[in-house]
């Protein structure tokens, strides 16, 4: 195994976006507010380790939006056009962490890591597992390369394609429900035990695209939606996302991918209007596969759709995203819907070197 560095000190940003790890009591509950210094104070650097930190912005993970996450992906862009940088730590709240991380990762063309951590347990607390987290996250950002953008939680290190949270509360937040863990980390040491599967990376969105979210004269942002199919499913709640303006819908259906001919229907009348739709499943793991008709994939894929595999709904919404963002408004439907395609796939990409660090 090869190590990342001279053996001189690694060179860390930490980004700060808020989230549980930086959330304090505010009388009626919790919520982010304490700054990417304070959250670093609470945490011993590993040895060899230096870190420098960002204050992005601070907010619980369920008002994230594609916004922040361009702004997001722009200032990961930004720290690494400086060579000295080794890696980068992005602190994010849970609930929506499994999107950007694989929104930044579709992105992600630079052979340091980006890695996302959080916690499950709110900031100063006696038992918070924000501190641990973030040594973790700090070890791994330290020692492995050409492993894209990383989630880091309870001792586990994770791709950020297919991870998503899995446990509403308990430490062991996150899991690939369809593949292995891709290592561990613990007693300062890293062991990669996998490679990841990723996708060519895709240029940077257009800048104006990337604007504070807050400021006035942002560029608007394409509308994608993820409808559920359910017993008694009709087409309404997708025919409503697309009158909404929705550019790309995913559609969280049942089983291997199956929903009904009114619902296969309603795909057919939205690709004809040049939108994107996606099939994912409310099944937790397991690959999409044209088994049925009646309904099921063989008609929805006939119709237009491109099924997801392993990749569940909100991370499929962001390949969506991602592909639309890309092509920009207007762009020929054939090549648009190839971008999706290849996103989708996540095919392997060359092996990289690994490394461990102990």
């Amino acid at each position: 195994m090869q190590r990342t560095h001279d053996g001189g000190p690694r060179r860390i940003v930490v980004i700060s976006t808020g989230g549980t790890i930086a959330s304090r009591w505010q009388g009626s509950g919790y919520a982010a507010d304490a700054s990417g210094n304070d959250v670093i104070a609470t945490a011993p650097l590993p040895e060899g380790v230096t870190v420098e930190v960002v204050d992005l912005f601070n907010v619980n993970s369920s008002r994230m939006t594609a916004a922040h996450q361009l702004v997001l992906l722009r200032t990961v862009r930004e720290t690494f056009a400086d060579p000295g940088v080794d890696g980068i730590v992005v602190t994010h709240g849970t609930d929506t962490l499994e999107e950007t991380a694989f929104f930044l990762d579709l992105h992600h063309a630079d052979a340091r890591p980006v890695v996302l951590t959080g916690a499950q347990r709110p900031f100063g607390t006696g038992d918070g597992d924000g501190p641990g987290n973030l040594y973790d996250a700090l070890q791994v950002a330290a020692s492995v390369r050409e492993l894209g953008v990383l989630v880091v939680f309870d001792g586990r290190v994770h791709a950020a394609r297919g991870t998503v949270k899995t446990q509403t509360l308990a430490s062991d937040a996150f899991s690939d429900p369809s593949a292995e863990r891709l290592g561990r980390v613990g007693f300062s040491r890293v062991d990669i035990e996998r490679l990841p599967e990723r996708s060519a990376p895709l240029p940077l969105p257009d800048a104006a695209l990337t604007a504070d979210p807050d400021a006035t004269g942002a560029a608007p942002l394409p509308r994608v939606s993820i409808v559920v199919h359910h017993s008694d499913g009709d087409r309404f709640l997708f025919d409503a996302a697309v009158a909404a303006g929705a550019r790309g819908i995913v559609l969280e259906a049942t089983g291997a991918g199956n929903a009904t001919p009114e619902i296969v229907a309603a795909v057919e009348d939205a690709v004809a209007q040049g939108v994107l739709v996606a099939v994912s499943t409310r099944v937790p793991a397991g690959p999409l596969a044209e088994i049925y008709t009646g309904g099921g994939a063989v008609d929805l894929v006939a119709a237009g759709a491109l099924l997801t595999g392993t990749l569940r709904s909100a991370q499929a919404r962001i390949a969506v995203l991602a592909a639309l963002l890309a092509e920009g408004e207007g762009a020929d439907p054939a090549r648009r819907t190839g971008l999706l395609r290849r996103l989708l796939d996540g095919p392997v990409r060359t092996e990289p070197a690994l490394a461990t660090r102990a």
